[in-house]
């Protein structure tokens, strides 16, 4: 069986602008790539010509399932929770959640946001964050969750993270990172992704020389492994790995 590569993100957009770079790497490897979205982005600031939430979540979700195309995204899902307030999730049941989707992908590796909620140091990046760790140790322990699948151990987690602080922001408490991704060869289909997110061409264009700037790289942190280890310098998510 081939390599397994899974990103959990709170909004749709997330998986373009924080992680394009790794998945549209892994998928011209030929490594299966599997996205789970938490939110349909029905609170965002940019809104496109949306009357309602619910038209704005519809519209996002196609945003998404569109960016997950460009990037060669081998499977997608939008879940169903509420955009702002993962603060307020039953923490077990949602983790229970990812569990099962962990259980079900086998991934060899996770990707997600930080603690510190990414560069705009979002409640929903944090949540993400707390909720896809969890269920990345529970996925591999058997009393958790035996009715979510058998269980399965990811090998590494990765917490995405920077290089830089987004202007005009609070600034964020950035995890050092311990890999660093040349993106070069995949920068503009990043950035094709990103477009398909019409809704959001406000924060494309306020973030558009930040990223001239600084688009060239991704950057994670090294967050948990199967075997204890030293610190190390990387450029491969998947080094070591068969």
């Amino acid at each position: 069986m081939g390599l397994k590569l899974m990103c959990v993100v709170a909004h749709p957009d997330d998986e373009c602008f924080a992680f394009g770079g790794a998945l549209a790497l892994a998928a011209d490897r030929g490594v299966e790539t599997y996205v789970v979205c938490l939110t349909d982005g029905q609170a965002a600031t940019n809104r496109g010509d949306a009357e309602n939430g619910e038209a704005l979540g519809s519209m996002r979700r196609e945003e998404f399932r569109a960016s997950c195309e460009v990037l060669g995204v081998t499977h997608c899902e939008l879940m169903d929770y509420q955009d702002a307030q993962l603060e307020f999730v039953e923490f077990s049941k949602t983790a229970e959640r990812l569990v099962e989707r962990i259980r079900r992908f086998k991934p060899d590796v996770l990707i997600t946001f930080g603690g510190d909620g990414g560069q705009n140091t979002h409640a929903d990046h944090m949540m993400t964050s707390m909720l896809t760790t969890a269920a990345f140790h529970w996925a591999g322990q058997p009393k958790r969750y035996p009715k979510a699948g058998h269980p399965h151990k990811a090998q590494r987690l990765y917490y995405v993270t920077a290089n830089f602080l987004m202007p005009d922001r609070q600034p964020a408490m950035m995890m050092p990172w311990t890999l660093t991704l040349d993106i070069r060869s995949v920068r503009e289909r990043k950035s094709e992704a990103f477009r398909k997110h019409v809704s959001q061409a406000p924060l494309m264009e306020k973030t558009k020389e930040i990223f001239e700037r600084y688009g060239a790289e991704e950057f994670y942190a090294l967050a948990a492994t199967t075997e204890p280890q030293a610190c190390k310098l990387q450029t491969d998510l998947f080094e070591g790995l068969t």
